[in-house]
């Protein structure tokens, strides 16, 4: 009995492993006529990118009537996101949902999301993604594989510290702020007057509590769900960037799929992406209210002197190629 329970034990964290997304479990359609797409992402389940992607899934295999599933690994069950883009790069993934961030080092022109204030706001934002440069931005990853499908919102990035609110780019001095591994990013902290210093994501909250790093930067279901709060009692809407996530699928796998299957994907992939944009709103205004009745002070800043002190940071982008972007975006009204 006691070997059973294992054994059922192990089956069942087996099966929980991944979600597959199956809808048609009625059809006669055999399993080798199924084409099974591997996706995965560093994000919980309860994420409203997950989710996205689980209403993807399942447009998906509505749209070609069971002929093509997804199988979901959130969490990063099989790797960080770099790993991840690596896996897809070599075919061992079909898809991979990743931030803009580490695609710097593939994609050099994705370090543009990393430049503070290049976006007057949210509505400008996505009318720059879902037009002519957001369709390049999704097409450039060919020239390494890569093929983007849509773009996910992830909100603002915002300052948040253990006790100090940032109320001006003034406070951020001799400020250690947590920075992900992008170059962009660091230089973003430098030009505000902060030290930069890259944590692992899975580390931070140790980091905070144990004062490695005094503050960082993220949108606030973030900071709400990983219970950063309990430690930084100051959150300051200064909205310095953002950085969205984007569906990545493999060149030879898309390549591989008929035209109509191409269709399918594309179209489910551009409903999740809609979708996801919904849940993401309900669940910022959701975060900032939890953690105001959590102690948390939320501030939004005049934002005018944290702009005037990155001019020179885009004036360094002059004559590049993320410069000619960042003017491009800037003529999109």
């Amino acid at each position: 009995m006691f070997i059973a329970g294992i054994l059922i034990g192990v089956f069942i964290s087996t099966i929980g492993f991944s979600v597959v997304v199956r809808r048609n479990k009625g059809s006669d359609k055999r399993a080798s006529d199924t084409q099974l797409l591997k996706l995965a992402h560093s994000l919980d389940q309860n994420h409203p990118v997950h989710k996205a992607l689980a209403f993807m899934a399942g447009r998906l295999e509505e749209k070609s009537n069971g002929s093509v599933c997804v199988e979901i690994y959130p969490n990063e069950q099989l790797g960080s996101e770099t790993d991840c883009i690596a896996q897809l790069r070599r075919g061992a993934l079909a898809m991979v949902k990743t931030s803009t961030a580490p695609l710097e080092s593939f994609l050099p022109e994705m370090a543009v999301f990393g430049v503070p204030y290049v976006f007057e706001g949210n509505e400008h934002c996505w009318k720059v993604l879902n037009g002519e440069i957001g369709k390049e931005l999704l097409m450039a990853g060919e020239r390494v594989g890569l093929r983007g499908l849509c773009f996910y919102d992830a909100g603002a990035r915002s300052f948040y510290t253990v006790d100090k609110m940032m109320r001006s780019p003034e406070d951020l001095k001799g400020q250690k702020i947590r920075v992900q591994q992008s170059e962009t990013a660091m230089n973003m902290v430098e030009a505000l007057g902060g030290s930069p210093t890259p944590v692992p994501w899975g580390e931070l909250y140790t980091a905070l509590q144990q004062r490695m790093v005094d503050g960082a930067e993220n949108n606030p279901p973030s900071f709400y769900s990983n219970r950063h709060f309990e430690v930084c009692k100051y959150f300051s809407l200064d909205e310095h960037t953002r950085v969205p996530d984007v569906l990545l699928i493999s060149k030879n796998v898309w390549e591989s799929m008929p035209a109509h299957v191409q269709q399918w994907v594309q179209e489910a992939a551009d409903e999740s992406s809609v979708h996801q944009r919904e849940l993401w709103q309900t669940r910022t205004e959701e975060a900032l209210t939890k953690v105001q009745l959590r102690g948390v002070e939320v501030l939004k800043p005049d934002k005018t002197r944290f702009v005037e002190r990155v001019k020179q940071m885009h004036q360094g982008y002059e004559g590049t190629p993320v410069g000619d972007l960042m003017k491009r975006i800037g003529e999109v009204k």
